[in-house]
């Protein structure tokens, strides 16, 4: 099968890769579309040609394949993938039984990731999508739960004040997460006008640059002084810049969730949030909550006739083309928002 790869020169690369077998209680899925994120981008600037495993984990598409122990009644299912957790965990240990693949000691391996014709996973890895849903939908599963885990994560009680720190793939989630969940009024940080603007087609009551203490005033505006009762920071990287801004403009003892990933050693100094007795939870992935997979609700927001969420993909290229794909992802002044790959 066809399936990219990183070069090692920070472009990706079509090559052939042996098609994946379905081992027991796996199934395979052909690959409809796969969305590029942004740990995709950071990926590909450290990957070496020695990285043969094809990556892309916002994955949809078609259950083709059945391995031993699996029905075969299941071919043909519209799937979205949970590639990372459910679709790779032992489903004995620990952390599994409370619901929590993601942090699973055991998982086993996978064959090949997102970008590429066919993969192999779990069936438990496999959600059904709605009747109405469309591959872009399919593909935007992962991401969307993402931030359902993290609005969930943060104990979001209706009609509260959510500060979303980031506009990219995960902050809008974070805004579409938010809404349905029952946020009174969201607000959003934003570089690009096409993020600003998308942001507010979620359900985002306001946005504004992150820089220059507009945002903070914005949030301190709409609640009296206080400051926002959750704030999702979605950014990360390599400077704490965000999160010191989610203790800004936070409220006495909110909350804040991290979504983003920092990378190296980051500074902080942690007074304020010990003064202001907020509490700080990370956030990775996706699991069960309260009986309910976080791809689950995903998944049922679709269903409303008011969500478009699929409207963040703003572009779509085949697999032979991934490299066109990267660079417009890369490029926001392109006004790209979420990039896919489809294929058939």
């Amino acid at each position: 099968m066809k399936a990219a790869f990183y070069d090692g020169n920070g472009k990706m690369e079509i090559n052939d890769y042996p098609t994946p077998i379905a081992g027991s209680g796996e199934v395979v899925v052909q690959i409809k579309a796969t969305g590029i994120c942004g740990s995709d981008l950071n990926m590909n600037k450290a990957k070496t040609s020695a990285d043969q495993d094809p990556a892309g984990h916002e994955v949809t598409g078609e259950i083709v394949g059945v391995g031993p122990g699996v029905d075969k009644g299941v071919v043909g299912q519209r799937v979205a993938i949970e590639v990372l957790g459910s679709g790779r965990a032992c489903g004995a240990c620990w952390y599994c039984r409370q619901g929590q693949y993601i942090h699973c000691p055991n998982r086993s391996g996978s064959t090949s990731g997102g970008f590429a014709e066919y993969l192999t996973r779990k069936i438990e890895g496999c959600y059904q999508l709605g009747d109405d849903m469309s591959w872009a939908e399919g593909a935007l599963v992962e991401p969307l739960a993402v931030s359902v885990h993290g609005v969930r994560i943060g104990g979001l009680k209706g009609s509260e004040t959510v500060a979303v720190l980031g506009s990219g793939t995960i902050g809008l989630t974070a805004v579409a997460a938010a809404r349905q969940l029952g946020a009174g009024k969201i607000f959003v940080t934003s570089r690009h006008v096409q993020q600003s603007e998308m942001a507010k087609k979620l359900g985002a009551d306001g946005a504004a640059s992150p820089e220059g203490g507009e945002f903070e005033q914005m949030v301190l505006d709409a609640t009296d002084g206080r400051g926002a009762d959750l704030t999702i920071e979605t950014v990360g990287g390599t400077k704490n810049d965000t999160l010191v801004q989610s203790f800004e403009v936070t409220r006495r003892q909110g909350r804040i969730v991290i979504l983003g990933v920092f990378y190296g050693d980051q500074a902080v100094d942690w007074t304020k949030p010990v003064l202001k007795e907020q509490t700080v939870q990370g956030s990775i992935c996706y699991g069960i909550l309260d009986g309910t997979h976080d791809f689950e609700q995903a998944i049922g927001m679709f269903e409303n006739e008011d969500f478009v969420l699929k409207e963040i993909v703003t572009h779509i290229y085949g697999l032979d083309e991934i490299q066109v794909g990267f660079n417009k992802a890369y490029d926001k002044t392109s006004g790209s928002i979420k990039v896919q790959i489809h294929q058939g």
